[in-house]
């Protein structure tokens, strides 16, 4: 059984951060003292208020070079947006720097969870909170905790098992063709047969057989599929 990290085994529990008012080169100093890229921002009961981070203060720095908007461009532009920015980069304090919009999850949120958070928000951490108060932090490397423990599970699925399951796997995706694409197992050896639309199919369509319990290796045998073929 695969073993299911949570935000609970991965976070640092012990997070550095900072009240509201807090100066951003005070700010910046901690970072750079600590080793670390982000600092959540708490009021005095606890409650998370946002985070500040190295890009944060990049931008803030970065601001210093902002030109102003021509009349024609002004008149486009959002006003809330530019005063974001101006305060953004201007302010002399946690607060007036900080990411408002913070990304967090429970203790129970798994790592699978967070993971997905992580690529689709494009960002390198996540607090966790419960009922608004900080409880820890689960960055990138974090994570990495959870694919290291992850264990490989053992099994004894005969050859025709195996098949089915990766036939099976590949229905499942839309990028996998398994018209033109033939499986065989021989002493849980997976050989695919046939044609292949690209290069990024043959490298997915192995990651997916390895990932089928009781795969032993995996063996392309596949060609480009022919031009007239496309679109069949």
């Amino acid at each position: 059984m695969t073993l299911q990290l949570t935000a609970r085994d991965l976070m640092t529990p012990d997070v550095v951060s900072v009240p509201p008012e807090t100066a951003v080169v005070a700010v910046a100093r901690l970072l750079a003292e600590r080793g670390i890229s982000a600092v959540p921002v708490l009021d005095q009961a606890g409650t998370v208020l946002g985070i500040v981070t190295e890009a944060d203060l990049i931008r803030r720095l970065a601001g210093q070079e902002d030109a102003k908007p021509g009349w024609l461009r002004s008149l486009f532009a959002d006003p809330a947006a530019m005063a974001d920015r101006y305060a953004r980069t201007h302010g002399a304090t946690a607060a007036d720097v900080m990411t408002r919009e913070v990304v967090t999850v429970g203790e129970a949120a798994t790592a699978a969870r967070i993971a997905h958070l992580m690529e689709d928000r494009g960002i390198r951490r996540v607090l966790v909170v419960t009922e608004g108060r900080l409880r820890g932090i689960v960055s990138r490397a974090d994570l990495l905790r959870a694919v290291v423990a992850a264990p490989k599970e053992e099994t004894t699925l005969d050859d025709d098992r195996i098949r089915r399951a990766v036939l099976a796997a590949m229905r499942k995706e839309p990028w996998a063709d398994s018209f033109y694409t033939l499986v065989e197992v021989k002493d849980g050896v997976v050989e695919f047969h046939g044609f292949m639309r690209d290069a990024a199919a043959k490298r997915a369509l192995k990651v997916l057989a390895e990932q089928v319990p009781g795969v032993k290796g995996v063996v392309d045998k596949t060609e480009p599929l022919p031009v007239y073929l496309y679109g069949v």
